[in-house]
């Protein structure tokens, strides 16, 4: 606090010019909608569980390898698949290299989940290119892929 009771140092800049809550608003709002479609599925999946369904491989995956992808320990993605398995999203099976392993894969019923959550993007990007313009959308994507790449 300063000689008069204000805060000492510079004001908060608002999040209007600050790129990483632009990004971080702009996520929220995308991932509220797509969490909103995933609950009418089944109320239980929570917006955790998409580090699951954004990870999966086609052809099935190690749970080290699906906790490494998402940048989570094995011990809370292994909770997260348990909960799916329960739900009857997932199911583990023999991995086919190494019998001693097994690969988490896609149930019929998760397969379905993913389609619906699939459609929601498919609409958010939609809504995205009449709002902004395809050309601006795909710079858009184009630079966000850069600042991935990049932190």
């Amino acid at each position: 606090m300063d000689g008069n009771g204000r805060p000492a140092g510079p004001p908060p800049r608002g999040p209007e010019r600050n790129t990483g809550a632009l990004l971080f608003q702009a996520y929220q709002r995308l991932a509220d909608h797509i969490n909103d479609a995933t609950r009418r599925v089944d109320h239980r999946v929570r917006p955790a569980h998409a580090a699951v369904f954004v990870n999966m491989e086609h052809a099935g995956i190690r749970l080290t390898r699906l906790a490494e992808k998402a940048v989570m320990t094995p011990q809370a993605m292994g909770e997260l698949v348990d909960d799916l398995e329960g739900w009857g999203f997932l199911r583990r099976v023999p991995d086919p290299v190494d019998r001693r392993a097994k690969l988490i894969v896609f149930t019929e019923r998760g397969h379905d989940a993913l389609t619906t959550a699939f459609a929601v993007i498919d609409g958010v990007e939609r809504k995205l290119r009449a709002l902004i313009g395809a050309a601006e959308l795909a710079r858009l994507q184009a630079a966000l892929i850069r600042i991935a790449e990049e932190f």
